[in-house]
C-alpha cells in the first residue's frame, strides 16, 4: 500500500490563510499590524531568494516590512547596531538575520544581541533555553512546522515512538525536545541519532514515526523503517541538474521504495520546506500580540 503524502505546500497554505484572516482582525479591532525586519549581509544568490521570498510572504499577509540590505563588508560593529535600533522600533515585532553570515560575523553574538521577544527564529539563548524547560512563547520554525504537519495530518505523537536523524541545532535538538515535552501534540518517546550512533537502522525500525534531518541524499531506505511508519523527510539535496537545467532534488529519504512501506509520508520538494517560512510569521504574529499585551 503506497504512503498517503503529507503536503507541506498544502498544509502552510492553510495556515497563511488563517495568520491572513488574524491579521485583519487585529489591524480593525487593535490597530495593530505585526512588523517582520529582514535583514541581509551580501548579495549570495541563495540568500537573496529566501530574504525575498520572506519579504514577499510578509507582505502577503498584511505584515509591516522592513528589508535591510548590507555589503558584505559590513562590520560587526555596524551590524549590532542595527540589530539595536530594531530592537527598539516599536513597529518591528520579529528580527531575522539571514543566515549564512559572513566570516568576519560573529554568529553567536549576532544571536545573542536580538532582544529575545523579537528572536523569530528562536536563535537567541535565552529562547533555546526556554524551549528546553517547555516555556517558550516562540518555536524554532522548521520544528514547529513538522510538528504542525503531523498534528494537522492526524498522527498519535502522544504515546508515539519517535526517532529523530540528525543533532543539528535548527532541526534535530529542537524537534526531539518538542516532541517529548509534557504537553499538546508531544508527550512521545524520543531518540536521538547522529553519525556516531551504532546501528542506526536498529532504532530507525522502532519508530512509529521517523524524522530524517541528517543531510545526506537517500541516507534511509526501506529496510531501515517498520512497516505504517510516520516518515518525515527534512533534508533537500541537489543530485544534479535536468536537460532543461532544472535542479534535480531528493531528500534524505529514498522516498519511491520507503513510500511502499510507510502509512505516511513527505515529499521533497513541497513537504517540509514550505513549512518553515510559514511558521516564521507565525512567530511575528505571536511575537505581536505579545507585545501588544494581547497574550501572556
Amino acid at each position: 500500500m503506497t504512503a498517503k503524502l503529507i503536503s507541506g505546500a498544502e498544509i502552510a497554505a492553510q495556515i497563511r490563510e488563517e495568520i491572513k484572516q488574524e491579521v485583519l482582525q487585529l489591524k480593525m479591532k487593535h490597530s495593530l499590524t505585526p512588523g517582520l525586519a529582514t535583514v541581509l549581509l551580501g548579495s549570495d544568490p541563495g540568500s537573496l531568494s529566501y530574504i525575498s521570498g520572506k519579504e514577499k510572504t510578509a507582505k502577503e499577509l498584511g505584515f509591516y516590512s522592513a528589508r535591510i540590505d548590507l555589503p558584505e563588508s559590513t562590520s560587526q560593529k555596524d551590524l549590532l547596531a542595527i540589530i539595536d535600533k530594531l530592537n527598539k522600533d516599536p513597529k518591528i515585532h520579529g528580527i531575522l538575520i539571514q543566515e549564512p553570515l559572513p566570516k568576519h560575523i560573529n554568529t553567536a553574538e549576532v544571536n545573542y544581541a536580538i532582544e529575545p521577544k523579537k528572536d523569530v527564529d528562536v536563535f537567541n539563548p535565552v529562547n533555546v533555553g526556554r524551549l528546553m524547560i517547555g516555556d517558550a512563547d516562540l518555536l524554532p520554525c522548521t520544528p514547529a512546522g513538522i510538528q504542525q504537519m503531523l498534528i494537522r495530518s492526524g498522527v498519535q505523537i502522544d504515546g508515539a515512538e519517535v526517532v529523530v536523524v540528525g543533532r543539528s541545532n535548527i532541526v534535530g535538538k529542537p524537534i526531539a525536545n518538542m516532541l517529548m515535552q509534557k504537553d499538546k501534540g508531544a508527550n512521545a518517546t524520543v531518540t536521538l541519532c547522529h553519525t556516531h550512533t551504532k546501528d542506526i537502522a536498529s532504532h530507525t525500525r522502532r519508530a512509529d514515526i521517523l524524522i530524517v534531518a541528517a543531510g545526506r541524499p537517500k541516507a534511509v531506505t526501506a529496510d531501515m523503517i517498520k512497516e505504517g511508519a510516520v516518515v518525515i523527510d527534512v533534508g533537500v539535496n541537489q543530485i544534479g541538474t535536468s536537460k532543461s537545467g532544472k535542479r534535480i532534488l531528493v531528500g534524505d529519504v529514498d522516498f519511491e521504495n520507503v513510500k511502499e512501506k510507510a502509512s505516511m509520508i513527505t515529499p521533497v520538494p513541497g513537504g517540509v520546506g514550505p513549512m518553515t517560512i510559514t511558521m516564521l510569521m507565525l512567530n511575528t504574529l505571536k511575537a505581536a500580540k505579545i507585545a501588544a499585551g494581547l497574550i501572556e
